[in-house]
């Protein structure tokens, strides 16, 4: 570790973190990052940018900040999120929303609905099919999201990993009390479910989610263009592309920090998917993995001080790729903020 101390250190090297040393470093300050050299929930993702097929009634305040990350996901300007990421990193520019049968597709509408009476409408069709000619036959009650993206997240994590050494971020092994990166100015806690551990009584807890890389082989039927969300038979499932197959994900349930994929979700995921896009049975399982998605009670994320020191970027759950922008933007902006008040 260099002698000289960073301006803020950033505990965490999951896409927040990341995205939060970048923005810092953007913005002129010396950055550090401490990091372990496992992978976590980042990598495991599907990808998704998605705050409408994603949302659920009650959920508007996170309706709300999806829809602004995902502005920032979309900005061209230099400085924006995706500058200086690779093109290839996007994979998908749509969502397609369909339902398998009678009461997916009345769920289906309980979310369109919604997202009308917030203001913001989705495409609504009874021929999926003609948007999707790879999608089962008799499914066609569907809703398009015509500006929802999706990355591939592990050249997003190695992107922004590069770009942050270009801008002259260090890195640093990981901490396992507050005080070991006390030299620094200032420290962000953007460490995911183990948050409370540096900051006792963070509401932030680890939901085990289970997702398959399914790569696509000679012979199959052509990857889809978009990501595809399907409620089947009350489960939800999502399709995702990228460039020699899809993911496919997610299950969601509470089983401490178990990793391990079951054969159960597997088995669902499987089924679920193949009742979407049957040609998926063609396709080859590249990878079974699970990740542990940072949990708060209301599922949203925890950013913003807890002291004079000490910032939190953590608990973002499901939408952690998704906020990312966000969550860059709030943390810098009130890095900004104190340090205009103390030279005022």
């Amino acid at each position: 570790m260099s002698q000289t101390a960073p301006d803020l250190a950033v505990i965490g090297g999951g896409v927040i973190g990341l995205a939060v040393a970048r923005r810092a470093a953007q913005a002129g300050y010396a950055v550090r990052v401490h990091r372990t050299t496992q992978r976590g929930a980042s990598w495991v993702a599907g990808g998704m940018l998605a705050p409408h097929s994603e949302g659920w009634p009650g959920e508007e305040r996170l309706l709300a900040i999806g829809l602004e990350s995902l502005r920032l996901w979309h900005d061209e300007s230099p400085g924006g999120f995706l500058d200086g990421v690779p093109p290839e990193v996007v994979t998908a520019n749509e969502s397609l929303v369909v339902a398998v049968d009678r009461a997916d597709a009345g769920d289906l509408r309980t979310v369109a609905d919604w997202l009308a009476a917030q203001g913001h409408p989705v495409t609504v069709t009874t021929s999926a099919r003609d948007v999707e000619p790879l999608l089962a036959q008799g499914i066609r009650q569907g809703f398009r999201a015509f500006d929802e993206l999706a990355v591939d997240n592990r050249l997003l994590v190695e992107a922004v990993e590069d770009h942050c050494e270009r801008l002259g971020v260090r890195w640093a092994g990981p901490v396992d009390r507050l005080d070991d990166a006390r030299d620094a100015g200032t420290v962000v806690i953007a460490n995911g479910i183990d948050a409370p551990a540096l900051w006792p009584g963070l509401p932030v807890r680890p939901v085990k989610g289970e997702v398959l890389r399914l790569r696509w082989r000679s012979g199959c039927m052509p990857l889809p263009r978009r990501v595809i969300r399907a409620r089947v038979h009350g489960r939800a499932v999502y399709l995702v592309p990228r460039a020699d197959g899809v993911v496919v994900g997610a299950t969601q349930y509470e089983h401490g920090r178990d990793t391990a994929p079951s054969v159960n979700g597997v088995r669902d995921l499987l089924d679920d998917a193949c009742a979407v896009l049957p040609c998926l049975g063609e396709y080859e399982i590249a990878e079974c993995a699970a990740g542990l998605r940072p949990m708060t009670p209301d599922n949203i994320p925890l950013v913003g001080r807890l002291d004079d020191r000490t910032l939190v970027a953590a608990g973002h759950g499901r939408a952690g790729l998704l906020l990312a922008p966000w969550t860059a933007e709030r943390i810098v902006a009130e890095l900004l903020s104190t340090r205009e008040r103390v030279q005022a």
